[in-house]
């Protein structure tokens, strides 16, 4: 049974900072790319980053591009997102996803596995 597992979201103030994991489990980690989403109330599923099986292959998103950074590893099956200098508009719940093969990075419809998600809260 594939799983996908976040952790580290939470409630923080403007400015802080959250690492984001997500713990993978049921395929070959080290085989998929894993990207990151997230989807605020009201609003359509928000690509963040991706990273590929080759960790110089990453992607960020326009909303949160020099102030994320995404990270992986194989030996651990865990996928990280990094978020600096968080602000109210970060508020969203974060998702982690999945494919054996990426090509279009920033499509949520790319990917076939799906994390729960954590909530990230940014208090102004």
């Amino acid at each position: 049974q594939v799983q996908l597992v976040e952790s580290g979201g939470g409630l923080v103030q403007v400015g802080a900072s959250l690492r984001l994991s997500c713990a993978v489990s049921g395929l070959t980690f080290r085989h998929h790319a894993m990207a990151w989403f997230r989807q605020a109330p009201g609003k359509e599923r928000e690509f963040v980053a991706a990273i590929g099986w080759n960790v110089d292959d990453i992607h960020y998103g326009h909303s949160m591009k020099g102030r994320s950074a995404i990270s992986r590893d194989n030996a651990k099956s865990t996928a990280y997102l990094q978020m600096n200098n968080l602000e109210p508009e970060d508020t969203a719940v974060y998702y982690c996803a999945a494919t054996p093969s990426a090509s279009s990075w920033a499509f949520a419809s790319t990917y076939s596995l799906w994390g729960q998600g954590t909530q990230v809260t940014v208090s102004s």
